[in-house]
């Protein structure tokens, strides 16, 4: 049976496409042979998309030890008929994005491997103790999933949405914007305390010396964060596939991680 994840990120992909068909191929309408251009406003310049050559730049400044990698040449193919630049855009949003969750992964697997609960989240206390993390998903109520789930699809369909990022200046990120970059949630219409991003405006008045060299540090510790992830759940399904996780006490779990839907959970 396929998992339902993979579905997911295919739709996803799909959905993605799509819109960036759609959005590249649009072209407006010429204006009437002689008409006036006294009023007419400046062409825009062309946004500015990251290259290959940049991708070489970047990875040096991340790792100079190891330097561009790309072993499956991902940056010299054009995604869904896009260009080689656009590919580049998606492709550093997937690290980026990845890499966050991967970060925020990583600490709640500690966390809950540790059997750390919030004393007000009832749910949360009513799960047995002593599970593994991956066993803890697969107890949590169906209601609860769907929270989950749907938020996350209302982040995905939010830093997607052209309308909002044109509304704070920035373009998606397959068009020239900033890989990386999420909105603000001030085209809401119920007022929200606090952003996704930056939620207490540490990074507000940084340099942009200082933001820049915070860029490459998420980056790195996104991609440290995706390798120990991926070892916990390899090394609870296969014991001993990690030889340096085996001695830590990583709960060991039976069920399909790359299935995650499959238990206690039903579309319809």
């Amino acid at each position: 049976r396929p998992s339902w994840s993979l579905y997911l990120f295919g739709l996803h992909c799909k959905m993605l496409a799509t819109a960036s068909t759609l959005s590249l191929s649009y072209a407006a309408p010429a204006a009437p042979a002689g008409a006036s251009l006294r009023h007419a406003r400046p062409a825009a310049a062309p946004p500015l998309m990251e290259t290959k050559a940049d991708l070489e730049a970047l990875a040096k400044d991340l790792n100079p030890a190891v330097g561009f990698w790309d072993p499956l040449a991902l940056s010299d193919y054009s995604f869904w008929g896009t260009s080689q630049e656009a590919t580049i855009g998606f492709l550093r949003e997937a690290e980026i994005k990845h890499g966050r969750i991967a970060m925020a992964g990583f600490v709640g697997y500690i966390v809950h491997a540790n059997d750390i609960r919030f004393p007000w989240d009832k749910v949360a206390m009513a799960a047995p103790k002593g599970l593994s993390p991956q066993e803890l998903w697969d107890v949590t109520p169906e209601a609860a999933k769907w929270q989950i789930i749907l938020t996350i699809a209302f982040l995905e369909f939010w830093r997607e949405n052209s309308y909002i990022l044109s509304k704070e200046g920035e373009q998606h990120y397959m068009r020239g914007g900033k890989p990386g970059y999420f909105p603000t949630f001030s085209e809401l219409p119920h007022p929200v305390p606090f952003n996704l991003f930056d939620p207490f405006g540490f990074s507000k008045n940084a340099s942009p010396e200082k933001k820049a060299k915070g860029l490459l540090a998420e980056v790195n510790n996104g991609r440290l964060a995706m390798i120990g992830l991926m070892g916990f759940l390899s090394e609870a399904k296969v014991p001993g596939s990690v030889p340096a996780l085996a001695n830590v006490g990583i709960r060991p779990y039976a069920g399909e991680v790359m299935a995650p839907f499959d238990a206690n959970f039903h579309l319809f």
